[in-house]
């Protein structure tokens, strides 16, 4: 099933879905395996698992940390393919790979592609490569049948959202405002022309992301997108209580 079939068929009987997004690695597999258990009993509805690397231009303070200390403690693009492979046969939910576009150019594209299709990969985050630069990537993402995530931002215009629209598969990334991840997103009247224009350029669902923290920012966000994106929070989450922090504040976000 394509990733777009599923998260429409999870729209069928919820307001909004949530998706998670950890990095692999950090602050270890096994915390990373604790969490996502967690993610998912908890009702997260797609998982993005970051490939740690060493300059995550779109990524914050807290998710930078996170890329160097796994980086650090020696993880490898293919420790990251075996964990995948384990967590996509255990848990019955789309996961996506997040990472950067070096990252992917240095293994060898058509052999990243291939091995993610293999171990049930759905799609991809792939920040710093505009479809016009990533044409072969494209073509293997179609090759493959895996979805490639584009990204709407508050400084796209109108015909730069169609033109991606119509590269995209599977949902479109819509960047609640200006800057990196993990600051908290105000949603004034700005936010809602924003998501207006996001929603008249595709028919692809919308899933927003950068600083939601909580259910507040959720029921903000019901009824205008179909996906709200939880990162930073969690990561701060474990650094402060635990991975066994993480399935309450889920469950609490419903």
């Amino acid at each position: 099933m394509q990733l777009e079939e599923q998260l429409r068929k999870q729209l069928e009987t919820k307001d909004i879905l949530l998706m998670t997004h950890i990095v692999l690695g950090y602050p270890s597999l096994d915390v990373n395996r604790e969490v996502i258990r967690q993610m998912v009993d908890n009702g997260v509805d797609c998982i993005e698992m970051q490939i740690p690397f060493s300059e995550p231009m779109a990524d914050g303070p807290v998710i930078l940390k996170a890329n160097q200390d796994a980086l650090a403690e020696g993880m490898k693009v293919n420790d990251c393919f075996t964990f995948a492979q384990e967590i996509t046969q255990e848990h019955d939910i789309p996961f996506l790979f997040m990472t950067y576009y070096n990252i992917i150019f240095k293994y060898g594209e058509e052999a990243f592609f291939k091995r993610a299709a293999e171990i049930g990969m759905k799609g991809f985050i792939v920040p710093d490569l505009p479809p016009e630069m990533g044409k072969t990537f494209l073509a293997l993402a179609d090759k493959y049948n895996l979805a490639p995530i584009l990204i709407f931002t508050p400084t796209s215009t109108d015909e730069r959202m169609q033109e991606l629209a119509t590269h995209g598969r599977g949902f479109i990334y819509c960047v609640a405002r200006r800057g990196v991840t993990g600051k908290k997103s105000e949603f004034g009247d700005d936010f809602e022309d924003y998501l207006g224009r996001c929603r008249k350029a595709t028919r692809l669902p919308l899933a927003v992301g950068f600083g939601i923290q909580s259910k507040e920012d959720i029921d903000v966000l019901k009824g205008k997108a179909d996906m709200a994106v939880i990162g930073s929070r969690t990561i701060k989450l474990v650094e402060s209580d635990g991975a066994d922090a993480v399935g309450p504040f889920i469950a609490g976000l419903r």
